[in-house]
């Protein structure tokens, strides 16, 4: 069993959701980044979602935006994300997802990128701007090398291309909870138990949930529907917050972290 379906099979097994926590990679340096990994890792998520800095990071809200802009302004590059990975790996085995987008994919060469993202300890690849219907080339790369896919769902995906989702996905479903992009809300969106419903009429993978969730309580809502909750914004605003503290930034990171992940128990 690939390490993605054990974090989902464990956190089933335990009777709960599967915490994801998104970091971009490289923010705001590549030492503080690792660490950052380390605190949210170590506050008990079960699958960190690194974020691929980009230029145009066309989903993302201002938080990730400025995160992106941070880790590439610390001079991030393809090769510093995959080697921030193998960072990881020398202290943890839990599941690496790269949200990245297809650009970054493409000018690398698809078959050149994928390879080196499992080479390097990924585990799984969701690539925003890149639908099942113009994936090919990249499912055939991540089928040759066992890399993971994700596709997203959202608000206003019709119901006639949800079989087409499913089809491709083999890590997890990621419902987009909101239109527009990341950020931290209020509230959490209507509808997501529906939502959810709708989407394992078409998938035995895991549905996991995001955009807009930033609070333990709006993670235990979310909890009680789908397999996995994401949260992004609410941990790079710690981020965000400490720059002029780096070598306490960790520890903060955690204690946010640690609040939110207590929402799935």
């Amino acid at each position: 069993m690939d390490r993605i379906s054990q974090a989902f099979t464990r956190a089933s097994y335990e009777k709960r959701a599967a915490f994801v926590a998104y970091l971009c990679a490289g923010d705001p340096d590549f030492d503080t980044s690792l660490q950052a990994c380390r605190a949210v890792l170590d506050a008990g998520a079960d699958v960190l979602e690194l974020g691929v800095p980009f230029s145009d990071p066309l989903a993302d809200g201002l938080t990730n935006q400025l995160a992106a802009q941070r880790a590439l302004e610390g001079g991030m590059t393809t090769e510093r994300v995959f080697e921030l990975v193998r960072r990881i790996r020398e202290f943890s085995q839990v599941p690496i997802v790269f949200y990245t987008y297809y650009n970054l994919v493409f000018s690398n060469g698809v078959e050149n990128y994928v390879r080196a993202a499992k080479a390097a300890g990924v585990d799984g690849m969701l690539t925003l701007d890149l639908p099942p219907e113009e994936a090919d080339e990249v499912l055939a790369a991540c089928k040759q090398h066992d890399l993971k896919t994700v596709f997203i769902v959202a608000p206003t995906t019709p119901a006639e291309r949800l079989p087409k989702i499913g089809a491709a996905t083999t890590g997890f479903i990621y419902y987009v909870s909101r239109e527009g992009v990341t950020g931290v809300r209020n509230q959490v969106a209507a509808n997501i138990p529906e939502a959810v419903a709708r989407i394992r009429q078409h998938t035995t993978l895991p549905v996991a949930v995001g955009f807009g969730i930033s609070t333990r309580d709006q993670v235990r809502q979310v909890a009680r529907s789908a397999d996995g909750v994401v949260v992004g914004s609410a941990l790079v605003n710690v981020i965000r917050d400490n720059l002029d503290n780096r070598a306490g930034l960790p520890a903060r990171l955690r204690i946010t972290a640690a609040e939110l992940v207590a929402g799935i128990a």
